[in-house]
């Protein structure tokens, strides 16, 4: 695996780069870190060149200098990805985002179609997160300051993070998350929240734009985006489809790998057809 740091105006992010094929960027969710797709590398790297993105404030990443928002974190993807383009001669790329990067992805290629070829948004609603769910993150954050993660903080992170059935069962998924988690600062995980989860604006502007091939991944236990919802947005998109990953809350790629990777497999194959049928 090779490593790099790319500038952006956001900071310096890292970048790991492993696979074979056609490059597909992967930008996590909130609370993890570039690592939260280390289970599901072997079932994609013998046919992507995968380049995992620790996103600003995580990971060895350069944290925020203040909480900022999606079309910002979107900002700094697009120089990410015009970097790339410099480095690897790239013309497009397929996007893999859990819900942070679901949002920023849906934002990038709403923006700018030329970059992104095909768009997979896992576990990102694209609606704001509704006022019980603010309030629980606001109160979350004292207790942040003061304590880090430990304790009642870190119970309540991975209870929203994870099923019962992994907290319970699967060490492997919650030792990744903590581990995770205990690389980031403080200051910096809270700037995070602040952009990610504080700070999500309403997309369904970006999903309604959106003109590549685009997969919404839900999961059977997340209530803020349920199937029948992202069916609903998949309506008023151009071309988009939806797809369960079952026995997982926010992060498929940690509690089920093997099923996200058949899911994301299958879209990608998907895709190449019906692309390959318009040019004939």
């Amino acid at each position: 695996m090779n490593e790099c740091d790319i500038p952006t105006r956001l900071g310096r992010l890292h970048v790991r780069v492993t696979g074979t094929g056609p490059p597909v960027v992967l930008w996590h969710s909130m609370f993890v870190d570039s690592s939260s797709w280390d289970r599901v590398l072997p079932m994609l790297t013998a046919t992507r060149t995968l380049h995992l993105v620790d996103a600003p404030s995580c990971g060895s990443s350069d944290p925020l200098r203040e909480a900022t928002d999606i079309s910002a974190c979107a900002d700094a993807a697009v120089d990410l990805l015009e970097d790339m383009q410099r480095q690897w001669g790239y013309d497009t790329v397929d996007w893999l985002g859990n819900a942070w990067g679901g949002h920023v992805g849906m934002d990038v290629a709403a923006r700018r179609p030329d970059l992104i070829s095909t768009l997979v948004a896992i576990s990102a609603p694209t609606h704001p997160i509704d006022a019980a769910v603010r309030r629980k993150v606001r109160m979350l954050l004292p207790l942040y300051r003061l304590f880090g993660p430990r304790g009642p903080v870190r119970s309540a992170i991975e209870e929203t993070i994870f099923t019962d059935h992994t907290r319970a069962h699967d060490r492997e998924a919650v030792q990744l998350l903590r581990d995770a988690i205990g690389r980031a600062g403080r200051r910096a995980t809270i700037s995070a929240i602040e952009t990610a989860i504080l700070n999500r604006t309403d997309l369904n502007w970006a999903a309604r734009a959106l003109t590549c091939p685009t997969l919404f991944v839900t999961t059977d236990d997340r209530g803020e985006w349920t199937p029948e919802e992202a069916r609903a947005v998949v309506a008023t998109m151009a071309d988009a489809r939806e797809a369960r990953v079952r026995g997982a809350r926010v992060i498929p790629a940690l509690e089920q790998p093997e099923q996200l990777a058949d899911v994301v497999e299958e879209f990608w194959k998907a895709a190449a057809t019906d692309t390959g049928r318009r040019r004939l």
